[in-house]
């Protein structure tokens, strides 16, 4: 292999080229990409782990059972939007935090993108060389490519899906992790038992 410059009439068509490495949103809807079955926990998890602001993205990986394997978080550089640049930044992160799965037949683990940027929550053409770059780097490290979440100003939004909420957002506050982690209270109770403890908090 070897490596040197493009000459002047290559550059164009490199150019080109660059400008198809995106997906639209229909696009990736018809890929079959894996729902998540609790997108907002998922969501309030990597918020808490990373505190993403404005051109952070969070690369996550999950197992079967949606429990988090491991996860990164890195600025964008200010650049042209390139799937293919996005691609080898996403691959460079993961091959840093989880082995590869390219020995196993069928990918088990699934890798999801969480990606705080300003502006609306509608698709842009950021988005979708951030599709294409996941979609890409997951073919290369032997994982299931999963949801890719904007956060923005207006919440977060898995695209593709039509799933979002307004918290947390891209000016929120991260939850306390223990928060985050911590199973939800158990629901009342009315009836006999309830009235039992009731006295015996009131005999204390």
């Amino acid at each position: 292999m070897t490596f040197g410059f493009a000459p002047a009439s290559a550059a164009a068509s490199t150019s080109a080229a660059s400008a198809n490495r995106l997906l639209e949103p229909a696009e990736w809807a018809a890929a079959g990409i894996p729902l998540l079955r609790n997108p907002r926990e998922v969501v309030s998890g990597l918020h808490a782990r990373h505190h993403p602001q404005p051109a952070t993205a969070v690369i996550a990986v999950l197992d079967p059972d949606e429990r988090l394997r491991a996860s990164a978080s890195f600025v964008r550089r200010p650049a042209p939007a390139d799937g293919w640049m996005f691609r080898n930044v996403l691959l460079a992160q993961l091959r840093r935090i989880i082995p590869h799965d390219l020995r196993r037949r069928t990918p088990v683990r699934t890798a999801v993108l969480l990606y705080c940027r300003e502006g609306d929550a509608r698709w842009t053409e950021e988005d979708g060389a951030w599709m294409w770059g996941l979609r890409d780097a997951c073919t290369l490290h032997g994982l299931r490519c999963g949801a890719f979440i904007t956060l923005t100003r207006d919440g977060w939004q898995v695209l593709g899906e039509g799933r979002g909420g307004r918290r947390p957002h891209s000016a929120s506050e991260p939850e306390p992790f223990a928060t985050s982690e911590a199973p939800p209270p158990l629901p009342r109770t009315g009836g006999a038992a309830s009235e039992v403890l009731r006295r015996a908090a009131a005999a204390r």
